[in-house]
């Protein structure tokens, strides 16, 4: 019996979820409180019956060790903290030892690159984190690849760009008045279609890859020409373009160390070893797409 169990059903995830969740007799993750646990129990996810359970990182629940008994692919979309992963620390002898598991899937971050100057980078390109975050991140990736080899299971280390797709894009943020467009001079950077990830993640659980892949559209490009281009899709004038040294004085620590990375990300093994042809390589095509669905027009109406 095909059986998926995600450990953090977010955005990523739940997307994932409504695109394959058919493919699979049961599914089942995790959620942070007891609410969102009974509101997926209630309405399920994309059309699915989806099994959630409550999982704050802090101790591990008998029923979720259960679940990952029954296991036949795993997808871990959890963000690690600062004493490491919060799944492998209550759960990593669990998952090694899963006798039905065929395939793990770990959702990271091309923030573990660092800064490049907006330079090209690949998987080969050696991972030198600037925030304490990715740093994180790039730990967590470490764990997951060593419980692999471990375990003799394959775990595919999907690096995600900056993510977008329904309720969450350019179209939305215009339409409701909150876009910025940000200059600072040489700053790019990659995103990735919700649905596309979707694709990644089926594709590495068809293939049962191992190793890293970058996870990024085709076409990186500076922070405010999405938005220009919701803008115009939209019928709206587009915000007046802020200087980053303005911009600065009212971001975030978070918001602040993104802006201080610049790099182009290839996804060459993304399409050769995953065989993944992307719906959306560009943001043109994405955002055309979902404003073609409606969004951004009633927020902007």
């Amino acid at each position: 019996m095909p059986t998926l169990f995600c450990f953090g059903l977010g955005y990523s995830a739940s997307h994932a979820i409504a695109e394959l969740g058919g493919r699979f007799d049961r599914i089942a993750g995790t959620v942070t409180t007891r609410e969102k646990a009974a509101a997926i129990a209630g309405t399920g996810i994309g059309g699915h019956k989806v099994e959630a359970f409550v999982f704050d990182g802090s101790e591990a629940s008998p029923q979720v060790g259960a679940a990952l008994m029954d296991a036949t692919v795993l997808l871990v979309s959890v963000p690690p903290r600062e004493n490491g992963d919060p799944v492998l620390a209550q759960f990593a002898d669990t998952i090694a030892g899963a006798p039905n598991l065929q395939a793990i899937v770990y959702l990271s971050t091309v923030g573990v690159y660092g800064d490049h100057g907006g330079a090209w980078v690949d998987e080969a390109t050696p991972a030198i984190p600037i925030s304490e975050r990715s740093r994180e991140r790039l730990a967590a990736e470490h764990a997951w690849a060593a419980l692999g080899t471990r375990s003799g299971k394959p775990v595919a280390i999907l690096r995600l760009s900056g993510i977008y797709g329904p309720g969450q894009n350019a179209l939305m943020q215009v339409a409701r008045g909150s876009a910025k467009r940000i200059d600072k001079q040489g700053q790019v950077f990659n995103r990735i279609h919700v649905a596309d990830i979707a694709q990644a993640i089926d594709a590495a659980f068809t293939r049962r890859a191992d190793g890293v892949f970058n996870v990024t559209d085709d076409e990186p490009t500076a922070q405010g020409v999405p938005v220009a281009f919701a803008a115009d899709l939209l019928g709206i004038t587009p915000p007046p373009e802020i200087a980053f040294a303005q911009a600065a004085k009212e971001m975030s620590p978070m918001a602040l160390s993104f802006y201080g990375e610049s790099k182009r990300v290839k996804n060459a093994n993304l399409k050769r070893e995953l065989g993944v042809r992307l719906r959306y390589p560009n943001y043109r095509d994405g955002l055309r797409a979902l404003f073609a669905n409606g969004e951004g027009r009633s927020e902007a109406g």
